[in-house]
């Protein structure tokens, strides 16, 4: 996953920053009215949305966990004010709802407001809401779910038209093979040799782990811009799973496929990056035998991927 652009992080910081605000705000005035009974919710909440906003603005911090809690806060919140009161409006079963679909991916956020609807409506005057507020309620859940769906469909159909992957300078896996099926089939009717780098970085997972995606960006992009600007143009990078890369050297027999290999070896190795250091990369040559089906050659690259990754 890309780091998020600088507006979707604005955004965010404004919603931590005002959620603070707010939830302070109110623990303050029921502090001036005397309402102590009801104060400590709020002060608890106040407490979770401002280690939220630190999380938020940390570097090493997967953006998840303060998400969570900004979602955990709205739940609370209007939870307690149904539990305290209630005959409290049913307006405010849309602020947890409404959080949900912005904070949480489309499938999540449906799951969690259909099995969030029974406590609401036990909690909204002890069971007794009315037909129409259960129609309001699931109005409210299909227009929460068309922006994030049109989102997706935009996504699927740039997918279908972008040839390069979502993350880095590399070809995704079906345009990868797609490519790399036209160069086997020009080696076989020319005569031609073909080889393929199958390349796995390692430090990938764990950087993504620890240090969240703008580590897994960074190492992704070393890569691509190194084998990028040391390869031929006609050269094909394709991304053929999380970690693993295939290099497609079309004219190029074992000897000059070594080469390459060493050569990218020695040059990524020379790469090193703030939070995970020296790049590391392992590197295999495959290629493929007379005769042999495109099938079974893409079987072949995949084993030796898994063999590298579990090596």
């Amino acid at each position: 996953m890309i780091d998020p652009p600088p507006l979707h992080r604005q955004l965010m910081t404004f919603a931590y920053t005002s959620s603070v605000i707010l939830v302070a705000g109110y623990t303050l005035w029921l502090y001036g009215m005397g309402n102590y009974r009801d104060l400590l919710v709020p002060m608890f909440v106040t407490l979770l949305l401002l280690a939220a906003l630190l999380m938020h603005h940390s570097q090493t911090l997967n953006t998840v966990i303060s998400r969570v809690i900004l979602l955990g806060s709205s739940y609370i919140i209007t939870l307690a004010a149904f539990y305290h009161h209630p005959s409290v409006s049913s307006l405010w079963i849309g602020l947890p709802t409404t959080a949900a679909f912005f904070l949480l991916p489309l499938s999540s956020a449906i799951i969690l407001a259909v099995f969030s609807a029974p406590l609401w409506w036990l909690l909204h005057s002890h069971g007794t809401a009315s037909p129409v507020e259960g129609v309001a309620y699931i109005a409210l859940m299909l227009l929460l779910t068309l922006p994030p769906w049109e989102h997706a469909r935009q996504r699927a159909l740039l997918r279908a038209t972008d040839p390069n992957d979502n993350d880095c300078d590399a070809y995704h896996i079906d345009t990868l093979k797609e490519r790399l099926h036209n160069e086997f089939q020009r080696a076989a009717m020319l005569n031609k040799r073909l080889a393929v780098l199958v390349m796995h970085l390692p430090q990938l997972d764990m950087a993504e782990e620890q240090f969240g995606s703008r580590a897994k960006t960074a190492l992704l992009g070393a890569l691509c811009n190194e084998v990028n600007s040391r390869c031929r143009d006609y050269d094909i990078l394709g991304r053929a799973d999380n970690s693993t890369f295939w290099l497609v050297l079309p004219d190029t027999s074992e000897s000059g496929a070594m080469l390459v290999r060493e050569r990218l070896q020695r040059a990524l190795s020379q790469c090193v990056l703030v939070e995970t250091g020296q790049l590391e990369t392992c590197i295999a040559v495959c290629l493929p035998c007379r005769n042999e089906r495109f099938e079974r050659y893409i079987n072949r690259l995949e084993a030796r991927a898994k063999a590298l990754s579990t090596a």
